[in-house]
C-alpha cells in the first residue's frame, strides 16, 4: 500500500488487518476509503489553517488525515482505545510534517466534558446510532464552535434538516434548530465506506447561531418538544395533558400561547415550542405563589 496521503481502499484493509480489527456494528464502524470523497466533505466543511476541528470517531483515520491536510489543528476523539492508540502513528507515517497538529483523547463523546482546547468546528462521520445524542450533546457542551459537517445515516440526515409540517419533522429537528440553523450539504454512497453499510449516507451543514431569547430554559423547551412528540398523532391537548396536568390546563397553556390547542407538534416551529415552555413555567410560578 501507499504510506504517504490519504488513505485509499488497500490501506484502510491493511491498517485494519495489522490491528486484527473487525469493524462492529455496535459502534457504527464503517470507513471512509474514498480519498476523492474525504476531500469533498473537507471542502465543503470550508476547514483552513485557522481551526482548530473536533472530529468525533476518526477510526482508522481517512478523515483526519484530509482535515490535516489542509493545515487545520484536530482533535479526534475515539472510543475505541485500539483505533486511538494506532490514530497518531498512521498520521506520523502518512503525514510527519502534520502528526504534531493531531490530539487524540480515547474517550466516548457522549460523556466527554472537556477538551485540551477550543474547536472552531466539528466534522465527524458519527456513528449511525448515536449521531443525534452526540451531536447534540457537542452543542451544548461546547459552544466555541460555530459551524460544523457531519456525515450521518441519511435518513436521519433528512429528520435533522426538516422543517416544520413534514412527517419526518421532529425531536432531532426541533432540538437542533435550538443551537443551529441546518442545511442539506450532499448525499454520500454508501459504496464509499469499509464494510459497505446497507444505507445511504448524507452530510449536514451546521451554522450556530444564539439560543432563542426566552425565560424558559432549554430544558425546559426541550421537555415540551419530547411531549409533542411521544404519539405524534395526539392533538397537542392531549399529549402535553401528562404534562400539564390535564387536558384543559393543557388547552389553557397553549391558547396563552398562541398556539391551538387541535394542532400536533409536527406543525410548531421552535418559537412556538417556546412559548408553550414559557407559560407552562409561568402557570408553575403561579402555582407555587398560592400554595
Amino acid at each position: 500500500m501507499a504510506d504517504t496521503g490519504l488513505l485509499d481502499p488497500s490501506s484502510v484493509r491493511a491498517l485494519a488487518a495489522a490491528l486484527n480489527l473487525r469493524p462492529t456494528k455496535q459502534r457504527g464502524q464503517n470507513f471512509v476509503i474514498d480519498a476523492n470523497t474525504v476531500r469533498r466533505i473537507v471542502a465543503a466543511a470550508g476547514v483552513g489553517p485557522d481551526d482548530v476541528v473536533l472530529e468525533v470517531g476518526p477510526g482508522l483515520g481517512s478523515l483526519t488525515l484530509g482535515l490535516l491536510e489542509t493545515g487545520a489543528r484536530v482533535v479526534a476523539v475515539e472510543i475505541d482505545e485500539l483505533l486511538a492508540a494506532a490514530l497518531p502513528e498512521t498520521v506520523r507515517t502518512r503525514m510527519p510534517e502534520r502528526a504534531a497538529a493531531l490530539t487524540v483523547i480515547a474517550a466516548d463523546a457522549m460523556r466527554i466534558e472537556s477538551l485540551p482546547v477550543a474547536p472552531s468546528a466539528v466534522v465527524a462521520n458519527l456513528p449511525y446510532n448515536v449521531a443525534v445524542p452526540i451531536l447534540l450533546h457537542l452543542l451544548a457542551r461546547f459552544d466555541n464552535w460555530t459551524r460544523g459537517l457531519v456525515m450521518v445515516q441519511a435518513e436521519v440526515a433528512e429528520r435533522l434538516v426538516a422543517r416544520p409540517g413534514g412527517k419526518i419533522y421532529g425531536i432531532p429537528s426541533v432540538k437542533l434548530a435550538w443551537f443551529a440553523d441546518s442545511a442539506w450539504a450532499g448525499s454520500v454512497s454508501a459504496s464509499v465506506f469499509w464494510p459497505v453499510p446497507n444505507v445511504e449516507s448524507g452530510l449536514v451543514s451546521i451554522i450556530r447561531r444564539p439560543a432563542p431569547e426566552s425565560p424558559a430554559t432549554r430544558e425546559q423547551v426541550f421537555a415540551v418538544v419530547d411531549a409533542a412528540f411521544a404519539q405524534r398523532r395526539k392533538m397537542l391537548r392531549s399529549a402535553l395533558a401528562g404534562t400539564i396536568g390535564s387536558s384543559a390546563a393543557a388547552t389553557e397553556v397553549l391558547l396563552a400561547a398562541g398556539v391551538d390547542p387541535q394542532a400536533r407538534g409536527e406543525v410548531l416551529d421552535l418559537a412556538d415550542f417556546t412559548r408553550i415552555a414559557e407559560q407552562i413555567a409561568a402557570r408553575a410560578r403561579l402555582d407555587r405563589h398560592q400554595d
